[in-house]
C-alpha cells in the first residue's frame, strides 16, 4: 500500500479524491534543520522543496512512500508558514498585488531509494485587496491559514 509521508489534510484529500488507497503517517523530518544543512549554492526554492520531499519519502519504511513539500518564494526570499494571525496578515500584505512562486516537489521512494521525483512551479499573482477584505478572510479562515506558507488557502474562502 502507498504511504503518504504527511499529515496534511490537503494532501490526504488529493489522494482520496483520486481514488488512491493509502495510509498517512507523519514524516520524521525536521524541515528547518534540513534547510540549514542545504548548501547555500544549491538553495534555490525548487532545490529546497525537492530536498525536503525526498527526505520525507525516505523517512518512513514501506514498499512505496510518497513525500511532498511546497516552498513559497517572493522575489529571492523563501517564506515559511506564519506563526500567528498577525504574521499571516503581514504575509498577505507582502503578497498583495504581487507575483510569487510556489515550488511543489514530490518524490516516491520504493524500498528505501528514490525512484521518481517531480518539481512544478506555479506563478501566482495576488489581486489587490482592501485591508477590510484581508481582515474578513482572516476572521473567516482563522488558524487554518497558518497551515499554508502563503497564509491563504485556494481550497477555502481565501480563494477570493
Amino acid at each position: 500500500m502507498l504511504i503518504l509521508a504527511s499529515q496534511s489534510q490537503t494532501r490526504k484529500a488529493l489522494l482520496q479524491n483520486a481514488g488512491i488507497a493509502f495510509e498517512a503517517r507523519a514524516a520524521r523530518v525536521n524541515e528547518r534543520e534540513l534547510e540549514a544543512t542545504h548548501p547555500v549554492e544549491q538553495a534555490s526554492p525548487g532545490s529546497v522543496a525537492m530536498m525536503l520531499a525526498k527526505a520525507k519519502a525516505l523517512s518512513l519504511e514501506g514498499d512505496a512512500v510518497v513525500g511532498a513539500d511546497q516552498i513559497l518564494a517572493l522575489d529571492d526570499t523563501i517564506l515559511h508558514k506564519a506563526s500567528d494571525l498577525a504574521e499571516a496578515r503581514d504575509r498577505l500584505d507582502a503578497l498583495r498585488s504581487r507575483t510569487h512562486e510556489l515550488h511543489t516537489a514530490v518524490a516516491l521512494a520504493k524500498d528505501g531509494r528514490i525512484v521518481w521525483e517531480h518539481l512544478e512551479v506555479a506563478r501566482l499573482t495576488m489581486r489587490a485587496f482592501t485591508d477590510a477584505e484581508r481582515d474578513a478572510i482572516l476572521a473567516e479562515e482563522g488558524d487554518a491559514v497558518l497551515g499554508s506558507v502563503g497564509s491563504y488557502r485556494l481550497e477555502g474562502p481565501s480563494i477570493r
